[in-house]
């Protein structure tokens, strides 16, 4: 597959939603019948709720979830029963309400040590995905982007993450403190598919920069995400996307 990226501006967060939900079934649908499992990592935080309710709504049916494993992105050091938990938040959305087996959903134990739980992911990780270029080799990465231009839990600054041989290590928050578990850039980057969804007139100016490719894009994580080997997707609402279309 020939690498490139997309950008696609929606008119607002819930048609961003009902769109990428569609075309996320139909990619899985698909793949159904091919020997491996369709493998995707997800995102946390308050952006892809839409999508994962779009998805328990619309799809829990449609799609054959025995057929797809579920890893994340990365994670906050907390318990799955915290508000602040990325598990916790896509069970209550999306998990506990789609038949998908239990022994399908890897979650990054938050509540573990970050450095014991970063090693024992990379690990599974490895296990239960397919491989190219010698890596762990993802069908899809769902990201977010913050106001700092982060994406996963690579931060401004802690640029190590791009470029670490590691697949999973940890990060800490550069105002809370607060310790997270994250997959690196390298592994990301190996991904068939990498969808970000960024909503909010606050991201639209780094997106900005991101889509124009300017010099000081450098110092945004979120701008060192590329796939390597397939596509990438920037799904904007019509507010973070104002200033490319």
């Amino acid at each position: 597959m020939r690498r490139q990226t997309i950008y696609r501006v929606y008119p607002s967060k819930i048609l961003l939603a009902e769109s990428f939900a569609r075309e996320l079934a139909t990619d899985i649908r698909k793949t159904e019948r091919r020997k491996n499992p369709y493998t995707i990592a997800l995102s946390g935080g308050t952006t892809p709720v839409h999508l994962f309710t779009q998805l328990a709504d619309k799809y829990s049916k449609i799609i054959d979830w025995r057929k797809v494993k579920i890893f994340w992105v990365d994670e906050r050091c907390v318990a799955p029963e915290d508000s602040e938990s990325n598990y916790g938040m896509t069970r209550k959305v999306l998990l506990d309400r789609i038949d998908i087996p239990s022994v399908n959903v890897f979650r990054m134990k938050g509540e573990a040590d970050p450095v014991s739980e970063a090693e024992r992911y990379a690990e599974v990780i490895a296990e239960h995905t397919r491989k190219r270029n010698k890596l762990p080799y993802l069908d899809t990465v769902l990201l977010g982007m913050g106001e700092d231009g982060h994406t996963a839990s690579i931060f401004p600054g802690n640029d190590g993450l791009l470029r670490s041989k590691k697949i999973c290590d940890t990060a800490l928050h550069p105002l809370t403190g607060q310790r997270r578990i994250t997959l690196t850039g390298k592994i990301i980057n190996n991904a068939k598919s990498i969808v970000f969804i960024v909503t909010g007139n606050s991201k639209a100016g780094i997106v900005e920069m991101i889509y124009n490719r300017g010099k000081t894009i450098k110092k945004y994580p979120a701008a060192h995400i590329r796939s390597q080997t397939g596509i990438t997707k920037w799904l904007l609402d019509d507010e973070a996307g104002k200033f490319i279309i």
